[in-house]
């Protein structure tokens, strides 16, 4: 995906499709985000390598016995996740992202997993590695934070993918817990996006490689331009799959779409990853609406 205005300018083509073919449909917009949580809640902590499939995430939140045994804790990542991602939806457009509601938001995933640490940030010695980065001290946490929130507001002018890139790298960079930093970072990703009056995006496992990079580049020389890929890719493909059903297009697979119109099926994969088509994976399947 080119990293280049263009990008900001499709997303807001999109988003002002997108408000058009809502008017009227609140209905199918509560149906689409329902069925949406449990891809967000297996991305997520896939990513933060959860053994769960996307099949077996559903059958918890549905609460639906499993073929085999899984720790507590990983029952508990996924029921407080979908908790925390259906609270999200409901209610960011209500408050300002503040440190309360991160800290709310973090009770909110962490209870029942480790509870001596939910909702705080981290105190005293509490240090953290991620890769070969050591977050800051934790008597630098709020100042960052507090920083990095304020620096996202002032930046109002620039384009959305670019505000939540940055912030996304500066939280995690920081990362303020002890436990639950990703999952808490991309939730407040969709906070903001919400609030902004985006739709929420979803960052798949699959990308998870060049996730991690975005981070490594962002530690090492304060890049942010393979986030800002990212979350144009993700936030794009989140408005494709909506407007397939907001203006009635037949979905069908790529491999469909492929064979009907006697197209390469790999041509089209490739158009879909880079999102020059208005393609968008569901369940790990590639479709279009047409």
């Amino acid at each position: 995906m080119p990293r280049t205005p263009a990008v900001f300018n499709k997303i807001k083509d999109l988003r002002e499709r997108y408000y058009k073919a809502s008017i009227g449909k609140e209905a199918l917009i509560g149906l689409i985000s329902e069925a949406e949580v449990a891809e967000q809640v297996y991305n997520s902590n896939a990513i933060e390598n959860s053994t769960l499939s996307l099949e077996e995430t559903e059958k918890i939140l549905l609460q639906i016995d499993l073929d085999r045994f899984i720790s507590e804790r990983e029952l508990f990542e996924a029921k407080n996740l979908a908790r925390v991602v259906a609270y999200t939806d409901k209610r960011a457009k209500e408050q300002e992202l503040n440190l309360d509601v991160i800290l709310s938001l973090h009770k909110m995933l962490i209870s029942n997993i480790r509870d001596e640490i939910a909702g705080r940030f981290r105190v005293n010695n509490e240090y953290v590695r991620v890769g070969s980065h050591i977050a800051p001290a934790p008597q630098e946490v709020v100042g960052l934070l507090e920083t990095a929130l304020a620096e996202y507001n002032a930046a109002s002018h620039e384009s959305i993918i670019k505000r939540i890139a940055r912030l996304h790298l500066a939280f995690e960079h920081t990362h303020p817990f002890m436990d639950g930093n990703g999952r808490i970072g991309r939730v407040i990703n969709n906070y903001l996006l919400i609030r902004e009056g985006f739709v929420p995006l979803n960052i798949k496992f699959i990308d998870r490689k060049k996730y991690y990079q975005a981070f490594k580049e962002f530690d090492q020389n304060g890049t942010t331009d393979t986030m800002e890929e990212i979350v144009g890719k993700a936030l794009t493909n989140s408005y494709h799959k909506r407007l397939a059903y907001l203006e009635g297009k037949k979905i069908m697979t790529l491999v469909e779409y492929a064979k009907t119109n006697k197209l390469s099926h790999s041509n089209l994969i490739n158009k879909a990853t880079r999102q020059t088509i208005e393609a968008f994976l569901e369940k790990g399947v590639w479709k279009i609406g047409v």
